[in-house]
């Protein structure tokens, strides 16, 4: 019996998909929900498990975008498994796949010992000596005759190939000067679509503040190992910043608004998309009702949506909605940036790395531990004041942690 498999529906919205690796070859033997190949959407990358065991006959190649419903591989379910975990089919002479691509890659590979045999040199006295034609041409280029291969009688340089001729950028050197072309996946694609509408569709403006992280120092320093011991995950900053954010979004509920045709809509719930870098370019799961999680919550879900998109297994579902998005920069080094909107979301907060500098407490110069954050907001719906206040507070919050995200009360706060 042979078994069509079809493009399975990754979620809604999505009608087409595009196939980015073929785990298995033609005429493979593959055995039931094996997978069998990775596809892109537009939103994330999924793997395709074989729907029954048999001999796979591939009706698409990578790179290809099939629609939704379409039929991309064949499998013969009469096949008997091989008696060996690797399938070997064979032609009627008896080659393996192996031996008949060694033949063709020798057969598409001329010999060089043949080839100068057929082609011998004839260097004469003529040999890279160009034409007054070609002088000339290449005296205008600025080019040396002794980096031209001549193709004209005896190797000596026509007016065609000083006309041809490139100037070197630069000294010399022998290196490489390759480069080569990949194409990008459809989820890059799309986010590079998401990127450029957030751009030219927004009224875009980014403010900046800076935080004194010395408080959540001092509190990781003390807590963090029982922290951990109890809870099995790290007390690490994004818990801190997820619920300065949700505080600051409910004292300020524009910057947690999207526009929707003509009017504002706003939410009475934060759902935090937070930005992370997966193997197939940036992703943003969302952490859900971020408002009703404790540090242990938001740390818990924010290490299994990263495992998740690390592993190619996040979803479309976990990567949908969002009302406002946190990225930090600073895991790569970044001391300042603009972070740009993640549509249809009018606010975004950018984390930047730690660094000591020198600061004035008290009248008196110390040093702290700094980090400069910015939002990024959309000005049509949210305003310069509420921009400004929005961030003052994510700041407040961070600086007085034990007063504004833990109500005092430390052990409570973190379920210790």
């Amino acid at each position: 019996m042979i078994l069509e498999m079809k493009v399975p529906s990754p979620g809604e919205s999505i009608t087409e998909v595009e196939i980015a690796e073929w785990l298995v070859q033609d005429g493979d033997y593959v055995e039931k929900d094996q997978a069998i190949a990775e596809v892109d959407s537009d939103k994330a990358t999924l793997e395709l498990p074989a729907e029954a065991s048999g001999i796979i006959t591939l009706k698409a190649e990578e790179g290809d975008a099939v629609a939704v419903g379409q039929v991309v591989c064949l499998i013969d379910t009469s096949a008997e498994a091989p008696a060996s975990s690797t399938f070997e089919g064979g032609d009627e002479g008896g080659n393996s796949n192996a031996e008949k691509d060694l033949a063709k890659d020798q057969k598409s590979t001329p010999n060089n010992d043949s080839a100068k045999a057929a082609n011998p040199a004839t260097e004469t006295y003529a040999s890279g000596t160009a034409s007054p034609a070609a002088k000339k041409i290449l005296a205008e280029k600025n080019i040396q005759a002794s980096t031209i291969q001549g193709s004209g009688k005896d190797g000596r340089i026509t007016k065609d190939d000083a006309v041809k001729a490139v100037p070197s950028m630069g000294t010399p050197t022998g290196g490489n000067r390759g480069s080569s072309n990949t194409k990008m996946s459809m989820l890059r694609r799309k986010v590079a679509e998401r990127l450029v509408e957030a751009k030219n569709t927004t009224a875009m403006l980014t403010t900046f503040n800076e935080v004194d992280m010395a408080p959540i120092f001092e509190l990781r320093k003390e807590y963090k190992e029982t922290f951990k011991a109890k809870h099995g995950v790290s007390l690490g900053f994004m818990s801190f910043f997820s619920l300065a954010v949700v505080r600051a979004l409910q004292m300020y509920p524009a910057v947690n608004s999207m526009i929707d045709g003509k009017e504002m809509k706003s939410f009475d719930f934060v759902d935090i998309s937070i930005a992370v870098s997966g193997p197939k370019g940036l992703m943003v799961p969302v952490i859900r009702n971020a408002e009703n999680l404790t540090f242990r919550g938001v740390e818990s879900e924010v290490k299994r949506l990263a495992l998740r998109a690390r592993d190619g297994q996040i979803t479309v579902d976990e990567m949908t909605g969002g009302t406002f998005t946190i990225t930090n920069g600073g895991v790569f080094g970044s001391m300042l940036s603009t972070p740009i909107i993640n549509p249809p979301q009018s606010g975004i907060l950018g984390m930047h790395n730690i660094i000591e500098r020198p600061i004035a407490v008290n009248g008196k110069v110390e040093i702290h531990p700094m980090m400069y954050v910015a939002l990024s907001y959309d000005h049509r719906i949210i305003d310069g004041k509420e921009s400004v206040g929005f961030l003052v507070a994510v700041k407040e919050a961070l600086e007085n942690p034990t007063e504004l995200l833990m109500n005092n009360d430390i052990k409570k706060a973190l379920e210790l």
